[in-house]
């Protein structure tokens, strides 16, 4: 049978009394006049352990941690929304959090009739649930100069954890702060930040609460020097508890537990003089039933191995036969949440050389495997490979391809439980296009799992990146870290675009939702998507998937077929996540938009109900062309100079320009549009932080003035060029009033 939940706690109560008391003495219910009752107040925030456990049969209409549940499985048993109905679906209310220059990937925690969220700069508001009005707002105040850190362009954040009465935040400038969940107001702020770290980074992903303590880790591999770590605070003061880490530093120096003393041992050359990466910047997944804390590891830094750790892996013996994996790299971590101690891990890409982050969001739930019931775990990362363990002790169960776009490996080694990589696709010695791209097959978008028929929902895409080894390591053998801008190793400009030009032509980019069987690897259904970028997933027990879609179209399909039942066109972009929650007998869908600055539309949360009838806010299209520009100096020198610092500082927030493996998914001004104005700040904006308000950092510590005037040239010279495009297609200039 069928039921719709509902969240109230007095209507709940009420029943489960009303009919015990019928049960036990045989009698139908007397009829009664309905009274009025007053509903007891309910502390705001009054989140724990227990209620996240019973939330299921308890209380499925609200969603109090970032996966739902701590099994973070995001399936929703709320019925009133179904297939037949679907097509009444309307916006409930919509509410602008973000600028348009911030990306929205947030998860809405809701509770008790409020949603808490965040925008991109860490902000955090209080909600009415049912009318998006607001009830509290905190903003962190976050130093907006750590832009320069992110290495995927602008301000995003993914949510927040409520907790006994608080609500916990990671800022993106490296803080965890707590605050009052009723009045908004601070209780603690912690930077996050140790030496160990060797440099600051940012922080996105939300944090997790369990067992009295907050789960947070860091991003920023690739940001200057950086060594990862995951931190346990205590709920209540903010003290640490642990602090476990992940990759290893100065062997010279103490290893701060015995597990980087094993992992120390599995890297060469002087990895510490890099930092290593491994920064665990999304995934956390708390097991209540094991005591267990599960950790997703990201990628090392720089990105070719033979940059960091040397040729570690041609040493490997009898005595050392992990040599060169460098542990715990692109890795699940099974910590003790009251030890931070390792109870086991499991490398999926040892050695990881092309950026395949592990750090994507992790479902438990428990199966069927070969004829043992088993707890297990399921993760879908970046190298093309959907991985199934036993989270009682790691072991690898399966591990199928869920794309048909692999070229890095061949398959996975169930004996030995690692992937066999391809000979015939060697980028340190033949420069080329290599699927996944580093942006993964799957990456960060959250899946959705249903248990009672062994399906995982998600998207992913078939997008190749082009890898090579930095000029100045094939040269001299030596690779110098930048202290801003990314440090990926690959190199950049007119040196990279060469080797892409005598390279094999680009494999085709793709976006694909399926309904795939991760013990058999075999699709119950697969559909290509009109974007190769889209967003996260959430499928319901009525036969419903929702999902953001890239090019702004919110659509609901049937998780029977995958065929599209209703479609919502919200003028932006989707790279989010969304969820399923229900107050007073009314199910909504959550999800948040991305804006986009050529229509003024901001980062915008949009709720949806049945019979919805509210409507966005009107926007006006503004079409992004060229206006006249400056006359610069440029030579050949300078534009060549100018190219490479452009893709080294710049592309990750502004694109790149020319280059095809930047992902296309960031939200900063378009610089060839710079405005004679912007032209005559440009200066103090680049180098003296003009801008910083708005997110953009000065550079005058990295750049010189030369620098920044080759970077201007660059800039002009390509805007010159599409201006005559545009001028061919009878394309009129924007007016200078231009935001560029």
């Amino acid at each position: 049978m069928r039921y719709f939940h509902g969240n109230s706690s007095v209507r709940r109560v009420l029943g489960i009394v009303t009919a015990l008391i019928l049960m036990g003495c045989g009698a139908d219910p007397p009829t009664v006049e309905p009274v009025a009752v007053e509903p007891p107040s309910v502390a705001a925030g009054a989140i724990d352990d227990e209620r996240i456990i019973d939330a299921p049969g308890v209380e499925p209409g609200s969603w109090l941690s970032y996966g739902q549940t701590y099994k973070e499985q995001r399936f929703s048993q709320l019925t009133q929304i179904t297939p037949e109905n679907v097509d009444q679906l309307g916006l409930a209310w919509t509410r602008d959090i973000g600028d348009w220059n911030m990306r929205m990937q947030g998860t809405p925690i809701v509770a008790d009739g409020v949603m808490y969220v965040t925008n991109g700069w860490s902000v955090v508001s209080a909600l009415d649930a049912t009318t998006g009005e607001e009830i509290w707002s905190y903003d962190p105040e976050v130093d907006r100069s750590f832009i320069r850190l992110a290495c995927c362009g602008p301000a995003h954040n993914r949510g927040v954890a409520v907790y006994r009465g608080k609500v916990y935040v990671g800022t993106f400038d490296g803080r965890l702060i707590a605050v009052d969940a009723a009045t908004g107001d601070l209780v603690w702020d912690v930077d996050t930040y140790h030496e160990s770290a060797l440099g600051r980074f940012n922080i996105t992903g939300a944090p997790r609460a369990a067992a009295g303590r907050i789960y947070i880790g860091q991003g920023s591999s690739e940001s200057w020097k950086r060594r990862g770590y995951v931190t346990a605070y205590d709920a209540e003061t903010g003290e640490i508890s642990w602090r476990f880490y992940i990759v290893p530093g100065d062997p010279s120096k103490p290893f701060e537990h015995p597990e980087m003393e094993m992992a120390a041992k599995t890297w060469g050359g002087r990895w510490w003089e890099y930092g290593g990466g491994g920064t665990a910047w999304n995934s956390l997944v708390y097991d209540e039933e094991l005591g267990s804390l599960y950790i997703g590891v990201g990628n090392g830094a720089p990105w070719p191995r033979q940059i960091r750790s040397g040729n570690a892996w041609e040493e490997k013996t009898p005595e050392n036969p992990l040599a060169g994996d460098d542990l715990f790299l692109t890795a699940i971590i099974s910590v003790d949440v009251e030890t931070g101690r390792m109870n086991w891990y499991y490398q999926t890409v040892p050695g990881d050389n092309w950026d395949y982050s592990s750090a994507m969001d992790m479902t438990l739930s428990e199966m069927d495997v070969d004829g043992v019931r088993r707890k297990v775990l399921l993760q879908a990362p970046k190298n093309g490979f959907f991985y199934v363990l036993d989270r009682t002790n790691g072991e690898l169960l399966r591990a199928h391809p869920y794309t048909d776009g692999i070229t890095w490996a061949t398959h996975i080694d169930m004996e030995t439980g690692r992937p066999v990589e391809n000979p015939e696709v060697v980028y340190e010695e033949d420069p080329q296009w290599i699927l996944p791209a580093n942006a993964g097959a799957h990456n960060w978008e959250p899946q959705s799992w249903d248990e009672e028929n062994g399906l995982m929902y998600f998207y992913y895409h078939d997008y190749a990146n082009f890898y090579s080894l930095a000029e100045e390591f094939v040269k001299t053998g030596v690779y110098k870290m930048r202290e801003r801008g990314l440090s990926l190793g690959w190199g950049e400009g007119e040196y990279r675009r060469k080797l892409e030009a005598q390279a094999a032509p680009r494999p085709e980019s793709k976006g694909f939702l399926g309904a795939f069987d991760p013990l058999t690897g075999e699709y119950k259904w697969r559909h290509q998507l009109d974007s190769v970028f889209n967003g996260g997933v959430l499928a319901t027990t009525t036969g419903l998937l929702f999902q953001g879609e890239g090019d702004g179209r919110f659509v609901a399909r049937s998780t029977e077929t995958g065929l599209p039942l209703y479609s919502f066109d919200a003028l932006g972009s989707f790279s989010s996540s969304v969820i399923s929650y229900a107050v007073d007998d009314t199910q909504y869908i959550a999800t948040m938009v991305t804006g986009d600055r050529t229509i003024d539309l901001p980062g915008t949360l949009l709720v949806y109900k049945l019979d919805g009838s509210a409507e966005l806010p009107a926007v006006a299209s503004r079409e992004v062309v060229i206006p006249e520009q400056p006359d610069v100096d440029v030579t050949r020198e300078s534009y060549v100079a100018g190219d490479s610092l452009y893709h080294t500082h710049c592309a990750t927030c502004h694109r790149g320009i020319g280059v095809t493996s930047i992902v296309p998914t960031v939200a900063a001004p378009e610089l060839r549009a710079m405005t004679p104005a912007v032209h005559e700040a440009y200066t103090s904006i680049v180098l003296e932080g003009a801008s910083e308000a708005n997110g953009m950092p000065g550079f005058g510590d990295t750049l010189s003035a030369e620098d920044a005037e080759a970077i201007r040239g660059f800039i002009v010279t390509q805007a010159n060029n599409l201006r005559r495009w545009q001028e061919s297609r009878g394309i009129e200039p924007l007016p200078t009033d231009n935001r560029g």
